[in-house]
């Protein structure tokens, strides 16, 4: 599995202000695009993961801000079966909408770095289809929504005011997925809680501090 991770910068205008970036009053601004793909042996295409989601932020306090990112994940996704010597396959694809409110504080080392936690309750709510192996005449299974919780530490790289260089790892999470069938009976889920930070695979993300 090799895996893409990309910024996406969503600038809703431009604003003139002397104060530093994360002083009380202020906006971040910026957002995460993640693409992911990977083949499954005997599988007959590459399996893709994409997400978009910007995001906006408020400072309500120096150093403090809270915020909401708003956006859409799809998926795609091939496997394949020997059955008796014959390898069959199918297809699975899944979207959703997005909505993660945020709350992140940050600590100064010097004037271009900071520190930051973000507290993050990401949901999604979105559908399932199943295909046949070349992913083609999709049918829709039924829906699927999960609810989770996130702490993520970080810090931020400022090479002027108004904009920052973000790295990022997983700290600690928990995530809460359901699936319906299409008459709205569940058919089951998973609840995963995870801890740990992998300093090898770290997210990078823009800002803007308006």
């Amino acid at each position: 599995m090799k895996k893409v991770l990309l910024s996406l910068i969503a600038v809703a205008g431009l604003a003139f202000t002397t104060q530093a970036q994360t002083e009380k009053g202020n906006f971040l601004i910026g957002g995460n695009v993640e693409l992911n793909t990977g083949k499954t042996d005997g599988a007959a295409k590459t399996n893709i993961n994409f997400a978009v989601i910007p995001s906006v932020g408020y400072f309500f306090s120096n150093d403090f801000a809270v915020g909401t990112g708003i956006g859409y994940e799809y998926a795609k996704n091939y496997s394949s079966v020997d059955v008796a010597g014959t390898l069959v396959g199918a297809s699975a694809q899944s979207s959703a909408f997005v909505v993660s409110p945020f709350l992140r504080g940050y600590k100064s080392v010097n004037d271009q770095f900071k520190f930051f936690a973000q507290l993050s309750v990401p949901m999604a709510f979105g559908n399932n289809k199943i295909g046949d192996a070349e992913g083609n005449n999709m049918v829709k299974t039924g829906k699927n929504n999960q609810v989770g919780v996130a702490l993520s530490p970080g810090f931020a790289f400022f090479p002027s005011k108004k904009f920052g260089i973000e790295f990022s790892v997983n700290g600690i999470s928990y995530n809460d997925y359901n699936a319906e069938d299409a008459n709205g009976n569940n058919v089951g889920g998973n609840k995963n809680f995870n801890i740990g930070a992998n300093f090898f695979a770290p997210k990078i993300g823009v800002q803007f501090y308006l």
